[in-house]
């Protein structure tokens, strides 16, 4: 797998992966307090078998609390860092509750959203754009019932998908279903 490297604007330490170099651009955020690459089995799937370009974003490898709002702009510096212009974003728990609000505040340079394992959170969805939502069945932190609430907020544009018997740590114990079910909805992008 590709190493992490680490981008400092301002003097934030941001670490991210980037890797894969095909046509479909998807940026995925990190879970907060997880130690575990919990994406990265995912991502290097969907960037060597799926040929896409997948950049990975983690959180400020100072450990400090930062802001919904800070997290974004971590993440936009990321993205400008590697020279993508428009893209999905995503993320895993909260993560994805970054992504949410990135979509909202930079609606033009994101095609669509992958939200895996969706927070009970009021970050309302980006307009027009499609969201992918995949749940574990059997997630206890980001119940199933979470991701169906979200895509009831947007039914003509938004899609939940399930993992069956995933816990809230799906992507790193069902890494290929995952994926899978990233790369059949986004491929057709």
């Amino acid at each position: 797998m590709t190493e992490t490297q680490i981008f400092e604007p301002d003097g934030r330490a941001i670490p991210f992966v980037d890797e894969g170099d095909g046509p479909v651009k998807l940026v995925l955020i990190q879970e907060r307090d997880v130690a575990a690459d919990v994406l990265g089995v995912v991502a290097h799937y969907l960037a060597e078998e799926a040929g896409f370009h997948v950049v990975r974003i983690g959180h400020r490898a100072d450990g400090a609390d930062a802001s919904i709002d800070e997290r974004v702009e971590d993440a936009l510096a990321v993205i400008d860092h590697v020279g993508l212009g428009d893209t999905w974003i995503g993320g895993h728990g909260f993560g994805g509750t970054i992504a949410r609000a990135f979509a909202v505040a930079h609606t033009d340079r994101v095609n669509g959203l992958a939200l895996l394992g969706v927070e009970d959170d009021d970050t309302p969805l980006a307009p027009v754009m499609p969201v992918l939502i995949i749940q574990g069945t059997e997630d206890a932190d980001t119940p199933f019932v979470n991701g169906e609430r979200l895509q009831a907020t947007a039914p003509e544009r938004a899609s939940v998908k399930s993992i069956d018997g995933g816990a809230h740590l799906f992507p790193m114990t069902h890494p290929i279903e995952t994926a899978v079910v990233i790369e059949e909805y986004l491929d057709w992008d």
